[in-house]
């Protein structure tokens, strides 16, 4: 079951008008495009890894260094109701790690103090909450484990091209984390059913080209901008909708709910018009949509808990809720999956210890300063 989430954005928001004068875009053209006013971006020297530590240290406290450092902004989060309990293995959702080798998770295993854990990344892109989700929930209800730290986490700001303007105004950097622990079938919390997807014949709609053994396989030095994120706009527009609306639907049908039983519509922030056009073909309200993307852009694996912890800390959700959270990722992958919202405690602010609320609480998360931007079991886990 899920016991809680807690997320986090570096440093200040970075709103549109900001944005680099050789992209020749206005804040009317990137909202009319996306639905998204700005986003952050991690500092110089700040990794994927950090900002993970800090959203999981949210949830499960720290062993290491109380601060976050210069730099950091405000997070926004909820935990559930025994926080400080043991945690049993990592998982890690992520397509920027810190380095091709090794794996992230285990640095950030041990430097949340939680000693030899098992601890590892999955790599769906996008996807990746959700797939953790699904890893997640079969390592409690194999009685592997009691209970597993997820985190999604994505630094898309040092993948970009600086030349890029189609990506450059949509992606943010973030954290958002959940423990995911065993439970009693019918309790809030729930992870109900799962429906995840793959197709590898459109692996290259969404690429970075240069630094995996396939371009160091060749003989040939890498092309210029090979380094850098790539996307096929058009294409992922129309599979992300073909295939989270297919998902969505499939799995309405296996838990036996209607799309007007979904209290709360959750998907992959990528952008405003993926998001109506995916519910309104799904059949689901406006007002049960859940957005965050106006305030953080696409966040890629952070997406997903990051919007699920801004509405939680604004009150929006109650215990038992049913929820309905859906993704699109490079790969190409997808995945669906429908909970009852767990019953939570009061949301949590954090700033970085060295310096005080009033100057470092980003305006993006404060929950008092945050918009409500909706789009207007059966296993024991």
């Amino acid at each position: 079951m899920l016991e809680g989430v807690a997320g986090w954005v570096p440093g200040e928001p970075v709103p549109n008008g900001a944005l680099p004068a050789e992209w020749e875009v206005d804040d009317a053209w990137i909202r009319r495009r996306t639905g998204i006013a700005g986003r952050h971006r991690a500092a110089p020297g700040t990794s994927t890894g950090d900002l993970a530590y800090e959203a999981a240290r949210l949830l499960v406290g720290e062993a290491a260094s109380p601060g976050a450092g210069p730099g950091w902004a405000g997070s926004v989060g909820s935990v559930g109701s025994d926080p400080a309990g043991s945690v049993d293995a990592v998982v890690l959702a992520t397509a920027t790690p810190d380095h091709l080798c090794p794996g992230t998770a285990p640095a950030l295993a041990a430097r949340l103090g939680l000693g030899t854990v098992p601890a590892f990344d999955i790599g769906a892109v996008c996807s990746g909450f959700v797939y953790g989700l699904a890893v997640c929930h079969g390592l409690v209800v194999s009685g592997l484990y009691e209970r597993v730290l997820l985190v999604g986490a994505d630094v898309y700001s040092t993948w970009l091209d600086p030349r890029d303007r189609s990506s450059g105004v949509v992606f943010g950097d973030g954290a958002g984390a959940a423990l995911i622990g065993a439970g009693r079938a019918g309790d809030p919390g729930e992870l109900l059913a799962f429906d995840l997807g793959s197709d590898g014949t459109g692996y290259d709609l969404i690429t970075v080209v240069g630094g995996g053994a396939r371009s160091r396989s060749v003989a040939e030095p890498s092309a210029e901008g090979d380094e850098y994120f790539r996307m096929r706009g058009r294409a992922v527009y129309q599979h992300a909708v073909e295939r989270m609306t297919g998902s969505c639907r499939s799995l309405l049908r296996t838990v036996g709910w209607d799309a007007a039983d979904v209290d709360h519509f959750v998907p992959h922030q990528a952008n405003a018009r993926i998001l109506r056009a995916v519910a309104e073909r799904v059949g689901i309200g406006a007002r049960s949509c859940v957005t965050h993307l106006d305030r953080v852009g696409n966040t890629g694996a952070a997406s997903i808990p990051l919007a699920l912890a801004d509405a939680d800390a604004r009150g929006r959700f109650r215990a038992g809720d049913r929820m309905l959270l859906t993704a699109f990722g490079g790969g190409l992958t997808w995945g669906t999956v429908a909970l009852r919202w767990p019953a939570t405690t009061a949301p949590a602010t954090e700033t970085p210890a060295t310096e005080t609320p009033a100057t470092t609480t980003s305006e993006a998360v404060r929950p008092e300063n945050a918009r409500a931007t909706a789009l207007d079991g059966r296993n024991g886990s």
